[in-house]
C-alpha cells in the first residue's frame, strides 16, 4: 500500500473537516442591494446553498437584478409604496448625465450648489423609501409571526441600504454584513479606528501619504460625510429605531454592534489602516480562473496576433457617456495596433475602427484572464478592479461616480493604472494614456506583483466569508469579536474627560506651587523688613 505524504494527508483532513462544518444546514434570512451589489450577494448566495443551507432573500417588487425565483433561494416580496430610485435602472444613467454636464459646461457656483443640494434630496428620497421597506414588513404581523417561526439562524445584508438591520434586531438574530459601503461612506469608518491624518475619507481621492492641503481636504471631507449621515440619512432609520423600538435604541449603535462585517477588500488594494477582529478582509473573492472564450470571441482575440487585445467596460453605466466622448475613444482606439473589444450599447460611436468590436456583453473575468489581454479601460468598480488584480491586467481608469476616483486612485499610486478626466478627455489624451499603458512595461510588471500578493493567501476569500458566516451560525452570534466603545459616549471615547481632568488637576497643582511660592516671598519679605528695622 502507498504512503501518504504528510502535507496531503494533512490537506486531506482539513478538506474533510470544512466539508463536516459545512454540512450544517442553517437558514439565513438575506437582505441585498439590487444593481452591481447583488452580483457580489448572489455568489455568496450560491455557495451557501451549495454547502446545504436554506436561504430566504427579501426583496421589493420592483427589483430589476434580484429575481423573485431562483434556485438558490426563495425570495421574500415586499410591496412598496414607490419605487426606490436605485432599482429603477436609469437612475444611475440620468444621474451620470447631470454631473458631466454640468462638469464640462463650467457650471457656475450658484448652478453647482443647486445640483449638490438636488443631489442631498436624491439620497434622503432613496433612504426613506428604502426604510418603507421596513415599515411594510413590521405592518404585515403574519409576514414577522413567520420569520419568527421559522428559526433563522443568521441575518446577511449589505448596509448600503441598512433597513434589514432593524428586522434583525426585532427577530433578536445575528448579522453579519457582506459590505464595503454603508450610509455615512466606506464601512470602517463606523467600525474601526480612522485617523484622518493617514486614512482616506471616502470620496476625498487622496493617498495614504497627504500633503498638509491634502489633509484639509481630507478632514473637510470626513466632517461632511458625518453631516450627510446625521442629517440626510440617519434620521429616516432613527425615526424607526424610536417608532418600534423606544428612544434608547440608536440606529448607529446597531449598526456597530454587528457580529462580522465581510470587508470587500484586501490590503493589497486597500492602504495600511487600523482594524477590528470582526472585519473579515473577502476582497477579490468573486474572481475565479477564467473559462474558455466563445469560439467567435476566441477567433477574434487570437487574429490580433503579437499585439493583444484591449477589452473596454463601463459597467452599468455604459449608457451615460455623452455620443462625442465615445467618439474621441473611438478614435484614439482605432489607431492602435491592438484589437478592441468594447462592451458598448446604443448608437455605434463616430470614427469606430475595422479592429474594434463592439459587443452588448462579454465574459469579462475570462476576458482578463485570457494571456491576449493587454490593458482594460475600465470605471473603477469594485468588481472589475480585483478581477483586473486577480488576473493581473494593468488598467487605464476613467472614474465617473461614487467610489470609483478612490478605487483608481489606489491602483495608479501603486504604478498599477493609469487615470483620466472624461470631463477633459480627447482621441489625443486617451490614446496617449493608453500607449503609455501598452508600452511602459513596469504597469504590467506592478499588476503582476499585486496579482501574486492578492492570490498568497492561506484561505480563498469565498472560503473565508462561508467559514466566517457559519461560524456565527455555530456560535449565535460573535460578540467577543465586538468592541464595546459602541456604548462609550463620543466624550469618554476620545478621553476628554480624562484629559480635562488632568489639565485640571495640573492647573490646581501648579496654582497651588504658585500660592505657596508667593507665601514663601511674602515671608521672606516680611523676615527682611522685620531685620532691617
Amino acid at each position: 500500500m502507498r504512503s501518504i505524504p504528510g502535507g496531503t494527508f494533512v490537506a486531506l483532513i482539513l478538506s474533510v473537516l470544512a466539508n463536516a462544518l459545512g454540512s450544517y444546514a442553517g437558514k439565513i434570512l438575506v437582505f441585498p442591494v439590487d444593481g452591481s451589489h447583488w452580483v457580489n450577494m448572489n455568489l455568496l448566495i450560491e455557495g451557501l446553498h451549495a454547502r446545504n443551507h436554506n436561504i430566504t432573500v427579501v426583496r421589493s417588487a420592483s427589483s430589476w437584478y434580484v429575481k423573485e425565483k431562483s434556485p438558490h433561494y426563495t425570495s421574500i416580496t415586499i410591496p412598496l409604496p414607490e419605487v426606490i430610485n436605485i432599482e429603477d435602472e436609469d437612475f444611475f444613467v440620468s444621474f451620470l448625465s447631470k454631473i458631466l454636464e454640468i462638469q464640462r459646461g463650467g457650471a457656475s457656483i450658484l448652478t453647482f450648489i443647486s445640483f449638490y443640494w438636488e443631489m442631498l434630496t436624491g439620497l434622503s428620497e432613496i433612504h426613506r423609501q428604502a426604510s418603507q421597506l421596513v415599515v411594510e414588513m413590521f405592518k404585515n404581523q403574519q409576514l414577522m409571526q413567520s420569520l419568527q417561526d421559522t428559526q433563522f439562524d443568521l441575518v446577511l445584508m449589505d448596509p448600503g441600504l441598512p433597513g434589514g438591520v432593524l428586522v434583525a434586531h426585532q427577530l433578536q438574530l445575528p448579522v453579519v454584513f457582506n459590505v464595503r459601503w454603508i450610509t455615512s461612506g466606506e464601512g470602517h469608518f463606523v467600525v474601526a479606528p480612522s485617523p484622518v491624518s493617514y486614512v482616506p475619507t471616502s470620496g476625498c481621492a487622496v493617498p495614504d501619504k497627504m500633503t498638509f492641503t491634502q489633509r484639509v481636504k481630507n478632514m473637510f471631507h470626513y466632517f461632511l460625510n458625518i453631516c450627510i449621515d446625521t442629517f440626510v440619512v440617519s434620521p429616516h432609520y432613527n425615526r424607526l429605531c424610536i417608532q418600534y423600538f423606544g428612544p434608547d435604541t440608536k440606529f448607529y449603535h446597531l449598526l456597530q454592534s454587528i457580529d462580522i462585517w465581510l470587508m470587500r477588500v484586501d490590503f493589497v488594494f486597500e492602504f495600511p489602516r487600523p482594524t477590528m477582529p470582526n472585519i473579515v478582509y473577502i476582497g477579490g473573492f468573486q474572481c475565479k480562473p477564467a473559462k474558455a472564450l466563445p469560439s467567435d470571441l476566441e477567433e477574434f482575440v487570437q487574429s490580433s496576433g503579437d499585439h493583444g487585445v484591449v477589452i473596454m467596460s463601463l459597467g452599468t453605466l455604459i449608457k451615460g457617456l455623452p455620443a462625442d466622448i465615445t467618439s474621441e475613444i473611438a478614435a484614439a482606439f482605432a489607431q492602435i495596433p491592438q484589437k478592441v473589444i468594447w462592451r458598448h450599447i446604443g448608437e455605434q460611436p463616430q470614427n469606430l475602427g475595422n479592429n474594434t468590436l463592439l459587443v452588448q456583453w462579454m465574459p469579462q473575468n475570462d476576458l482578463l484572464g485570457h494571456p491576449k489581454i493587454k490593458a482594460f479601460v475600465a470605471h473603477g468598480g469594485t468588481n472589475g478592479i480585483y478581477e483586473a488584480i486577480y488576473h493581473g491586467v494593468p488598467v487605464l481608469g476613467m472614474p465617473l461616480l461614487f467610489d470609483q476616483f478612490d478605487n483608481l486612485l489606489r491602483l495608479e499610486v501603486r504604478g498599477a493604472a493609469k487615470v483620466l478626466d472624461v470631463t477633459k478627455l480627447t482621441s489625443q489624451s486617451f490614446l496617449q494614456a493608453l500607449q503609455n499603458i501598452l508600452q511602459d512595461p513596469s504597469y504590467q510588471r506592478n499588476m503582476e506583483r499585486l496579482s501574486s500578493l492578492h492570490r498568497d493567501k492561506p484561505l480563498p476569500p469565498l472560503d473565508s466569508a462561508f467559514f466566517w458566516i457559519e461560524f456565527v451560525m455555530r456560535h449565535k452570534g460573535a460578540a467577543h469579536l465586538r468592541t464595546e466603545s459602541i456604548k462609550l459616549p463620543w466624550y469618554t471615547y476620545h478621553s476628554l474627560d480624562v484629559i480635562s481632568f488632568l489639565i485640571v488637576t495640573m492647573l490646581a497643582i501648579l496654582a497651588t506651587a504658585a500660592a505657596m511660592f508667593h507665601l514663601l516671598c511674602c515671608r521672606l519679605c516680611r523676615m527682611r523688613k522685620l531685620k532691617q528695622e
